[in-house]
C-alpha cells in the first residue's frame, strides 16, 4: 500500500510540473512568450510581466528600460487589438537601443550641447544625439534594468537607483515607477523620484500608438485632438528655440480634431514640419488641464479605438515616427515605416534647464519628484 501511494505522488508531482512548465510556457493574449524575455542584461535578471483586468484587456511590460511592450484592447468589433509597437524578445531591444515604449529619464527629449547650468557651476552630460543628449543619454533609463514587484495581477512596480554621475548629472536617484490597470481599460503611470543632491528630472514613457489594428497601417488617418494653444519651436538641430508660438491658422492647431494627414498636408512646406520632417513637438497644455480634460485624444477610423491622454505635466511631445525607416522588424514580422506609430509623451519642456523662464525641472533632495500620466482607451461613440 504504501509502494502505491509513493507510485501515486510521483505521478501528481509530474503532472503538477508538467502543468506549471506549460503555464510557464504558455504565450500572452498578445502572443508574447516570457521565456523570450528572460535574459542577463548588465548582470541583473530580465523578464515579462502581464497586467490583467477583469474585462479582459492586457498590457505587457518588460523591467528592461520598464518598456510597455503590448497593449491589447477591444475594438469595436469586440476583437482584442494591439495598440503599440514593440519587440517580441529582449534581445531586440538590448542589441540596437530605442525608445519603444521605455520610461525615460533623467530627462526625456533633448538638452542643447549636453550642458546646463546648476548653481552657477556647467553640468555636462554625455552626447548621443548630434552635437545634444536626448533622454538621458546612453545611459539613459530606457537602457537599464529595473528592480520590479509584481503586486498584483493588475499592479506592476518598477524601482531603480540611478548613481550620482550617471551620464553626468548629479546626485543619487531613488526612482520609482507604477503601472496599474483599471477595469475600464485605464493604465495609471506614476512616477516618483528623489535624489540626494540638487539635479533635474523629467520623466515619460515612449510609448508608439497604432490603433488600427496593425502597424503596416500608417497612423495618417488616426485622428488626433491636443488640448494646447501653443508648441514650442525648434531650431535647425531640433532644439526648442525657447519661444512659445500660438497654433492658430497653422499646421500645429490640434484644438479641433483634425487627421494627422489632414493636418500635415495643411501647410506641408511650414518650415518646423520640414525640419522634423513631420510632428516632433512639445505642445504647451492649457491651464485647464485635470483629470476630467484630457490633454489629447486620438482615435482610429478603422478599429474605432479611442485613446485619451491625461498627465500633471505641463507640455506633452507629438511625435509621428517620422524616423522610422523600415529597417527594424517588430512584433510579428512587420517593419516599422515612417508613420508607423504616433507618440504622446506627457513631459516637462525640453532643454528646460537651459530656458530659466520655463517650468523648472530641478529636483532637490529632501523633496520628492512625481508625475502621473493616464492613458484611458474606449469606442468612439
Amino acid at each position: 500500500m504504501k509502494k502505491n501511494s509513493l507510485g501515486i505522488l510521483s505521478v501528481l508531482v509530474l503532472i503538477w510540473c508538467s502543468c506549471s512548465n506549460h503555464r510557464e510556457e504558455q504565450k500572452t493574449v498578445s502572443g508574447l512568450e516570457r521565456k523570450n524575455f528572460q535574459s542577463i542584461v548588465k548582470g541583473k535578471e530580465t523578464d515579462l510581466f502581464t497586467l490583467k483586468n477583469a474585462s479582459g484587456m492586457e498590457i505587457c511590460i518588460t523591467n528592461y528600460g520598464g518598456r510597455i511592450v503590448s497593449i491589447m484592447v477591444p475594438d469595436r468589433d469586440g476583437k482584442l487589438q494591439d495598440v503599440v509597437l514593440g519587440f517580441d524578445n529582449i534581445q531586440e531591444y538590448v542589441v540596437k537601443p530605442s525608445s519603444f515604449g521605455a520610461t525615460v529619464g533623467r530627462f526625456a527629449n533633448r538638452i542643447a550641447y549636453g550642458k546646463f547650468p546648476l548653481d552657477g557651476d556647467t553640468v555636462s552630460l554625455g552626447l548621443n544625439n548630434g552635437n545634444h543628449t536626448i533622454h538621458g543619454g546612453a545611459e539613459g533609463w530606457q537602457n537599464q534594468v529595473f528592480d520590479a514587484e509584481q503586486v498584483a495581477d493588475s499592479l506592476l512596480l518598477l524601482r531603480y537607483v540611478s548613481k550620482d554621475g550617471e551620464a553626468g548629472f548629479p546626485g543619487e536617484v531613488h526612482v520609482e515607477v507604477s503601472f496599474r490597470l483599471e477595469d475600464d481599460h485605464t493604465l495609471k503611470i506614476d512616477y516618483l523620484a528623489k535624489t540626494d543632491k540638487k539635479t533635474v528630472i523629467n520623466m515619460t514613457n515612449h510609448s508608439f500608438f497604432n490603433l488600427s489594428g496593425g502597424p503596416k497601417n500608417a497612423i495618417l488617418d488616426h485622428v488626433l485632438l491636443v488640448n494646447a494653444d501653443a508648441y514650442t519651436p525648434l531650431n535647425g538641430e531640433l532644439i526648442t528655440t525657447g519661444d512659445i508660438e500660438n497654433v492658430a491658422s497653422t499646421a500645429f492647431d490640434f484644438t479641433n480634431p483634425i487627421s494627422v494627414e489632414a493636418a500635415l498636408q495643411r501647410d506641408s512646406l511650414h518650415p518646423q514640419l520640414q525640419l522634423a520632417q513631420g510632428f516632433d513637438h512639445n505642445y504647451v497644455l492649457r491651464d485647464t488641464r485635470s483629470p476630467e480634460v484630457p490633454a489629447a485624444r486620438v482615435y482610429s477610423p478603422r478599429t474605432g479605438i479611442l485613446l485619451d491622454v491625461y498627465t500633471t505635466e505641463p507640455g506633452l511631445q507629438v511625435y509621428t515616427g517620422n524616423m522610422l525607416d523600415g529597417s527594424r522588424q517588430g512584433k510579428g514580422g512587420i517593419f516599422y515605416h515612417k508613420y508607423a506609430g504616433l507618440c504622446l509623451e506627457p513631459q516637462h519642456y525640453p532643454d528646460s534647464p537651459n530656458k530659466p523662464n520655463w517650468p523648472s525641472t530641478i529636483l532637490e533632495p529632501g523633496n520628492t519628484y512625481t508625475s502621473s500620466s493616464i492613458y484611458r482607451f474606449g469606442l468612439k461613440e
